[in-house]
């Protein structure tokens, strides 16, 4: 068994539906002034990372994205940052995993600031070992990437004592990319034909089933 987890955040740790939806809508509105009434139909932009989101979704160039970008934080970095709800069952298995000596590690697309941001807010920051996400600047986002800095960070440790998690392609793409067994859960935003068609070795519906599989619990 692993003993060096890995975990996404948005979607894995907590569910950042409310808050993210709400930039998105708001970069919308204001920069591309369009009104989004149902912002249930923003979801697609929870997991991946947000410039590649905007070009993707709204057909903007990769400098207006990163302009939509810049926008939709106006709302984010006041709000949309605390607007996250803590998944059922997650710190008690965070806190499991370190009392059990796992090494506990996040790997995030979501800028670095605000993944340390949320975990001090929602108090599972003393969990991890080492926080990691993207930059600011875009200079650092794909997930492969993310998670190439912080086994840097950890001392790369051989990745056959690592399991990245995740619920979406992108976790799986990322863990894979680097040599890593890899979890897709179902509670977040992907779907088990996405786990499936990116080779996730492991899928879970459940955070309880998460743990017995990490914990044998």
């Amino acid at each position: 068994m692993a003993d060096i987890i890995f975990f996404d955040l948005d979607g894995t740790i907590t569910d950042p539906k409310v808050g993210i939806t709400g930039a998105v809508a708001y970069a919308a509105k204001n920069y591309l002034g369009i009104e989004i009434k149902d912002t249930d139909t923003l979801t697609c932009f929870i997991g991946p990372p947000l410039d590649e989101s905007f070009r993707v979704h709204f057909g903007l160039s990769e400098s207006q994205a990163k302009e939509a970008v810049e926008v939709y934080r106006e709302y984010y970095r006041p709000r949309g940052v605390f607007e996250n709800t803590v998944y059922e069952g997650m710190p008690e298995l965070l806190r499991d995993l370190k009392a059990a000596g796992k090494t506990v590690v996040m790997a995030t697309s979501k800028p670095e600031y605000f993944a340390k941001q949320i975990a001090e807010h929602y108090g599972f920051a003393e969990y991890f070992d080492c926080i990691t996400g993207s930059t600011m600047d875009g200079s650092l986002v794909k997930k492969g990437d993310v998670i190439r800095l912080a086994l840097k960070r950890i001392g790369n440790p051989h990745t056959d004592r690592c399991v990245m998690v995740g619920d979406r392609m992108h976790d799986i793409e990322g863990g894979k990319e680097n040599g890593m067994h890899t979890v897709g859960v179902l509670y977040g935003y992907g779907s088990r034909e996405e786990m499936e068609e990116h080779g996730a070795d492991v899928i879970v519906p459940t955070v309880k089933a998460l743990r017995e599989y990490l914990l044998g619990q």
